[in-house]
Parts: C-alpha cells; sequence; structure tokens
C-alpha cells in the first residue's frame, strides 16, 4: 500500500521463532495496542511450542485483536494478559478470570511503565518500514510504546508496509531495535458502522449542543458514525481525542474541522490512536493534519483544558434517575471505561465553555429502558455523578448540573422511551424520588412535539432554543415567574397572583398537547438550561379557536422573542386545525398589543372594562394585511 523508501532494512529481517528465541520463563511482554497489534508475532507466540515460551506475562494497553485468545491457553500456564481497557473481547475473558485487568487512568501508565511499577522485559511493536534516514513510525498507535521500548532488553519491531506513517511523535529508528521481522498478517481493519433511526436522533440531539469552534473528543461505534454526519456544517471545530476514526477523516475533508480556535496543538488533529477502513489507513500516510502524540500528552486532563469549549461526548450503557451511568462492556466494545472517561470528563469540565455528555438511546436492543431506577447492579459505572452535566437520548436532552435528585428524575424520565415514563414516575414515587402526587399524564409522552424544536438568534446576539414544555420543566417555570414584577403578573394573570406552589405548577407544566400547547424558549447560562420566556394556547371547548397567551423574562424583552413564538404557535394550530385565536389584553399592555399587531393576520379587538378582548382569525396569509387593532 504506502511506499518503502529503503530496502536495506530488509537485510537485518529475521524469522520470528529467532526473534522470540531470545525471550526467557518469567518475562514481561509489551504487545503493541489496538490495530497496532504485531498479529504475526502475536500469532506465532500463540502457536509455538517452544520450550522457552513459558510463564509469560503479556502486556497490552488495548486488546481488540489476536491478543485475546491467549486467554484460551491460560490453563496451561504458559501465557497471561494483562490489560487497561476492559472493550472490545477482553470484558469476557476479564469476567471469567482468564484475563488480568489492570484499572488504571491513561495518563499515568507512562510512568508506571518508566517508574518500573509494570515491568516490560520485551517490547513488541508494529512499525512502518524504515526510511533513508533509517526512522520508522509506529503508524496508528503510539500510546506508550517509546516507554516500553525504552525499558525492555528486548526490542523486537514487525514491519508491516500496510501500515501509515504518521506524523507526530511516532518515528523510532531502526538501531532502536534488536530483531526485525516482516508482517505477513494485514493490519485490523474495522468498516463503518451501521446506523439506525434511534441512533440518528441521538446523534442529532448530540450535534445540537456542538457550537462552531467547539473541540470534540470521538470515539468508534454508530452514535460516532451519525455525528459525524450531523456536524459537517458545523465550522472550524477542533479533535483532541484518544481515537481518530473515519467520521473524523470526513469531517476534516468538508471542512468542519479546521482546528483553528484550538489552544493546544492548534491547526492539528490530536490523538494517540487511529482505528477504521483501509481508506482511513491511506488518508493518514503521511498527513501532516493528523498528529499523533504519547497517551500520556492525549489524555491529560490538564492539557485537554488548554482547548475552549472542549465537549466531551461519551456513550452509555444504562443511567439511572439520580445520574448514575453504567459504560458498555462486552464484544464490540471499544468505547471508554471509566478509568478513561474521566480523563475526558475532567478536562472538558476545566475547559471555559466546556461541556460533558452521556448518550443513549433510550431503549436497548431487546425493548428494555435504559433509563433505570438504580445501575447498582451494573458493571463498569462513572461514579461522578455530582459532575454530570448533559445527558441525551433521542428524545431529548436532560441537563443535570445545579439540579437536585428529584428534578434530575423528571428530566431523566422526560427523555426515557414514552411507554416507559408511567413506570418509571411510579417507581421513584415509590423510592420517594419525586413527589407522592407527581402529575404524569400517560399520552403525553407519545403526543410530545419534539419537531418543534429550533434555535433562533435575537438582537444583541441571543441565542434561545425553542421546545414544548415538559414536566420537569416545573421548577423552571416556577423561577420564571418568581422574577417578574408585579405589574407583569399582573398583565399575564390579570390578578394579583404571589405564590406558584408545586401544585399548581406542576399542572401547568403537565399538559394535554391535543388541547393545548406551550412552547418555552430557553437560554444556556453558565452550563444551565434557563427558562425565559413562554408562549401558549388552550383550545376553545364550543368552537375551532385557541386562547393564547405570552409571557417573557422582563430582561429580555423587547427582542422579538414573543413575536416569534406567536408565529410558532400560529404555525402549530394551523396544524392542527384551529381557525384562530383570541387572547386578552390589558389596554395599558402596550408591548403585547404591538405583539399582536405584528401578526400576518387581521385583528378584531373589542375594548371591555379596560381590556381588549381580541380574535385573530387565520385566513389568507398572503391577503391578510396586519394592522393595528380597531
Amino acid at each position: 500500500m504506502f511506499d518503502d523508501v529503503d530496502s536495506g532494512w530488509e537485510k537485518r529481517l529475521v524469522p520470528p521463532e529467532v526473534s522470540l528465541s531470545r525471550i526467557e520463563p518469567g518475562m514481561s511482554i509489551f504487545l503493541g495496542t489496538g490495530v497496532a497489534e504485531p498479529r504475526t508475532l502475536v500469532k506465532h507466540l500463540t502457536s509455538s511450542e517452544m520450550g522457552n515460551l513459558t510463564d509469560l506475562e503479556l502486556i497490552q494497553i488495548v486488546s481488540l485483536g489476536d491478543a485475546i485468545s491467549f486467554k484460551n491457553t491460560a490453563h496451561n500456564h504458559r501465557y497471561r494478559l494483562k490489560t487497561f481497557f476492559s472493550g472490545w473481547l477482553a470484558s469476557e475473558a476479564i469476567t471469567s478470570g482468564s484475563v488480568d485487568m489492570i484499572p488504571c487512568r491513561f495518563s499515568r501508565l507512562p510512568y508506571l511503565v518508566e517508574s518500573g511499577a509494570i515491568r516490560v522485559d520485551v517490547a513488541i511493536v508494529q512499525i512502518t518500514p524504515p526510511d533513508r534516514a533509517g526512522y520508522a513510525s509506529l503508524g496508528v498507535s503510539v500510546d506508550v510504546a517509546k516507554y516500553a521500548m525504552e525499558k525492555a532488553s528486548i526490542v523486537i519491531g514487525e514491519v508491516n508496509s500496510l501500515v501509515p506513517r504518521t506524523m507526530g511523535n511516532t518515528f523510532v529508528h531502526v538501531d532502536d531495535f534488536d530483531y526485525l521481522v516482516r508482517a505477513t498478517e494485514p493490519p485490523i481493519y474495522f468498516p463503518r458502522w451501521p446506523v439506525d433511526d434511534v441512533i440518528d436522533k441521538v446523534a442529532a440531539n448530540v450535534a445540537s449542543i456542538v457550537e462552531d469552534g467547539s473541540c470534540i473528543s470521538f470515539y468508534s461505534g454508530a452514535l460516532f458514525e451519525a455525528l459525524g454526519r450531523h456536524l459537517a456544517r458545523k465550522r472550524n471545530l477542533g479533535i483532541h481525542t484518544y481515537f481518530f476514526t473515519d467520521p473524523l477523516m470526513d469531517l476534516i475533508k468538508c471542512g468542519a474541522v479546521t482546528n483553528r480556535k484550538k489552544n493546544y496543538f492548534r491547526d492539528k488533529s490530536l490523538t494517540a490512536y487511529a482505528q477504521g477502513t483501509p481508506e482511513l489507513m491511506k488518508w493518514l500516510h503521511r498527513n501532516p493534519l493528523v498528529e499523533f502524540q504519547g497517551i500520556d500528552v492525549v489524555s491529560d486532563h490538564l492539557r485537554i483544558s488548554f482547548n475552549d469549549r472542549m465537549i466531551a461526548i461519551l456513550p452509555a450503557r444504562k443511567v439511572d434517575l439520580t445520574g448514575g451511568i453504567a459504560l458498555h462492556i462486552g464484544k464490540g466494545n471499544v468505547t471508554p471505561g471509566p478509568g478513561q472517561a474521566q480523563e475526558f470528563f475532567a478536562g472538558a469540565e476545566r475547559s471555559r465553555g466546556g461541556r460533558t455528555i452521556f448518550a443513549l438511546p433510550s431503549r436497548n436492543l431487546k425493548g428494555q429502558s435504559n433509563i433505570l431506577l438504580s445501575v447498582e447492579d451494573f458493571p463498569n459505572q462513572f461514579t461522578n455523578r455530582e459532575s454530570l452535566d448533559l445527558i441525551i437520548t433521542e428524545y431529548g436532552i436532560a441537563s443535570m448540573i445545579g439540579r437536585t435528585v428529584r428534578e434530575r428524575a423528571q428530566s431523566l424520565i422526560d427523555i426515557a422511551h414514552p411507554q416507559d415514563r408511567a413506570d418509571l414516575i411510579q417507581q421513584a414515587k415509590k423510592a420517594n424520588i419525586v413527589y407522592a402526587d407527581q402529575i404524569y399524564l400517560t399520552d403525553s409522552g407519545a403526543l410530545y412535539p419534539e419537531k418543534l424544536a429550533c434555535v433562533h438568534a435575537f438582537k444583541e446576539k441571543l441565542k434561545v432554543r425553542f421546545r414544548a414544555i415538559k414536566p420537569s420543566d416545573e421548577e423552571e417555570m416556577r423561577r420564571l415567574f418568581y422574577r417578574f414584577s408585579d405589574t407583569a403578573v399582573y398583565y399575564r394573570y390579570f390578578s394579583a397572583v404571589k405564590t406558584m406552589p408545586h401544585r399548581k405548577m406542576q399542572e401547568y407544566v403537565n399538559v394535554d398537547y391535543q388541547r393545548v400547547m406551550s412552547i418555552v424558549g430557553t437560554i444556556d447560562e453558565a452550563g444551565t438550561e434557563r427558562i425565559i420566556a413562554e408562549g401558549r394556547y388552550v383550545r376553545h371547548h364550543d368552537r375551532p379557536f385557541a386562547d393564547v397567551a405570552f409571557v417573557v423574562d422582563e430582561n429580555y424583552q423587547g427582542r422579538g422573542i414573543a413575536s416569534f413564538l406567536l408565529e410558532m404557535l400560529i404555525r402549530v394550530a394551523r396544524e392542527q386545525g384551529i381557525e384562530g385565536f383570541t387572547a386578552d389584553v390589558l389596554a395599558d399592555n402596550k408591548s403585547m398589543m404591538k405583539v399582536f399587531e405584528k401578526a400576518p393576520f387581521p385583528i378584531r379587538a373589542v375594548m371591555e372594562f379596560g381590556i381588549y378582548n381580541l380574535t385573530i382569525p387565520f385566513g389568507d396569509k398572503e391577503a391578510a394585511a396586519p394592522g393595528p387593532a380597531q
């Protein structure tokens, strides 16, 4: 695949058996990681009957390929594999006791090797053919290979001409090796992941959080395959990630990723590993846009935090109502364990404008809810509830920052599968997580109009997200109410309402979407979602009209938010067969009258007891001309 610049190194090639003959019983052998596994030598180790290859300790940071087959020979005590990553095939072997798992943050691994806490006697790594100066590249896996080579008394290089020559801290000299062996096995390739509709919706919700100029971390899997497509129209994204994959290649090719806004390795996509298709490997060959560095550089949370708007996107297996996370295990899992997740979680948390996201479908492939009362019985737990930010499913986004356990539970139930929400409410009531009188309208989940969600920019660069109201908005709507002046309350409710207790507010936020439509406007404030506006209509019982009203935080009035809400409500109402709006506006509420006067339909107004009774029939929009109340 790739050009061999110099052929002189071939004189140093030896058969695999010659290099393995130097190994002594009891030695610790470091094997190249992931897709850079030296498969030819690993297979010879597996099948060899050489007497010296016994009681050996094999060390591999991430095991994705043939090395895991050593679990089948564990009974004869010839080999024992140690790994730091429980994904892919390794978790089953770890559970069975045939492979040892070392819990550790990736950023600590170089220190453990360098200090001798993890002993390395032999290092076997995969490399590219050396160039004329004698330098080879470690290709698509840097991790701690250089540290292992420095500590080992025997260093073996498996030369593979199919490995791309990558840029960064990847180069090693041919004189650093005691033996060179020609690879007869191809590298490990990963096909593109298939994406279904559910995962695509999860990815779309995740993408809505990623702003232009953000720096992102990626893993392999269907979620990230879909996410790459949804990020294609973003601008000036950066990459700081463990694994570089095909979707990230796509984002660089389409121009969404430029790395211009990064503060750490500006203009470069930083990674320690790559995995994907042969096309990706060809693209990475001598590509200066991708910088490969050791795992201590890539996974250090302080270095990660140097990037503004760092977005750590982490796939989850299960989430409980208090914010407990269970991460993935088992075959096919190439996403992080708790230790690795903590690195990027902490980095994004310290980053200016950074966000942390756990994403998952609301149900698993068996149709069981992925949102539970508790995850305490699941392995591979991420136990940092106190610092959780966002949890995302195909049904929406739940914010955890600054929320009570009750508020978290309500938010998570709102993004569970609609058919699971009633049962989750009952479980939460029994566990005293939510109020015993908590309302839940059974049909509301299935009827929730998620397609209404949108983002609009107003004056003074104010970006507001609009969506239909949810039961979990109870506390935010209460806070909005108490921010109003007495005058604003009177304009909205026509009376001096002083309190809005739980009983009244939960009735307000639990709506029957067939009869009532409520749209809230939210902004991001210090990482939390804050409601600053609401517009709602309620159908009349005796005619095909609906009564409409608005409320906007006084600090955000005069920017067109109410007018935008009116336009949204008109559009929804017409789709639902409603023929017009009615509204009651106090005569001295001139700002609200201006909002209605801007509507694209004629207004009929009748003054009665200091209140304008407005009627706005929806006729032909093109024929109708907005004008002042008559």
